[in-house]
């Protein structure tokens, strides 16, 4: 009973996040390149033509760049919800185009994923969670605010990607212009540090092992201000930050796995 997680990319420069049952793997986002993701997906042996299925959570190019290329060049089925796929002008092949709806499962070789509606200045936002012989894993970023479907799919996972975008301070005293500032703070931009943090120590589950913090913002926040800040409430679960410039290591999510268990081959997945 285990799933294998990684981040290819995290940030507003790409997002995209890896997850298999170690025979299928799947996509949440495409944000980098279709040549970046070839790239990277290598240098951690992981091999591409297992991936089943591209999740898209909404239309910003941070998430969808390499999202068309990769389809049609690996015949990877892509799946997004109507509102989604109009605002995105992405013209996928037409056998390779899945509309999805709020709350729908879709199977993907055993592994089931769930996409549900969100907070967040797109047509129409999703997360997802994925699951496998009892294990779940979520990718919950680009979140405005934290509602009830967020707070629902978080209490069923043993992993999560939770954005912490921005430290409330930094981005108070930051560059940006007051009118950006208000955007990402105002509740349906990006949850703050302190946000995302209040938010995991209220409903993270007894079982979960393992939070990788999310899309931080380059000029507003601090990989290393992030940990700390997280590190000190969360007690058995393991934090890492999902790097914004190169891939992570990969994580094998299991309930029989100790919470720092990382796999360092994974030429199988």
């Amino acid at each position: 009973m285990s799933l294998y997680t990684a981040s290819i990319n995290s940030g507003s420069n790409g997002n995209c996040y890896y997850i298999s049952n170690g025979n299928d793997a799947v996509l949440v986002d495409a944000g980098i390149s279709c040549r970046e993701t070839e790239i990277r997906m290598k240098k951690m042996g992981l091999n591409i033509a297992k991936v089943r299925a591209i999740f898209i959570t909404h239309e910003h190019t941070d998430h969808i760049k390499g999202a068309q290329l990769l389809s049609s060049r690996y015949k990877i089925p892509a799946y997004l919800n109507h509102k989604t796929h109009y605002t995105s002008h992405l013209k996928f092949k037409p056998e390779l185009y899945r509309r999805i709806e709020h709350g729908e499962v879709i199977d993907v070789n055993g592994m089931q994923v769930t996409g549900f509606s969100k907070l967040h200045d797109a047509s129409d936002p999703f997360s997802f969670v994925v699951q496998h012989a009892g294990i779940t894993v979520g990718v919950f970023t680009d979140i405005g605010a934290v509602c009830d479907n967020l707070k629902q799919y978080m209490s069923q996972c043993h992993a999560a990607y939770l954005e912490a975008n921005y430290d409330e301070e930094l981005l108070e005293k930051g560059r940006y212009p007051i009118h950006l500032k208000n955007r990402i703070r105002g509740g349906l931009g990006h949850l703050s540090n302190k946000e995302a943090l209040d938010f995991f120590l209220a409903h993270k589950p007894a079982h979960m092992t393992h939070l990788f913090l999310s899309h931080l913002s380059r000029d507003n926040n601090n990989p290393e201000l992030a940990l700390q800040l997280f590190r000190q409430h969360a007690g058995d679960v393991q934090v890492h930050v999902a790097p914004r410039y190169h891939h992570s290591e990969l994580f094998h999510i299991s309930t029989d796995a100790t919470p720092s268990q990382k796999v360092k081959q994974a030429a199988l997945y």
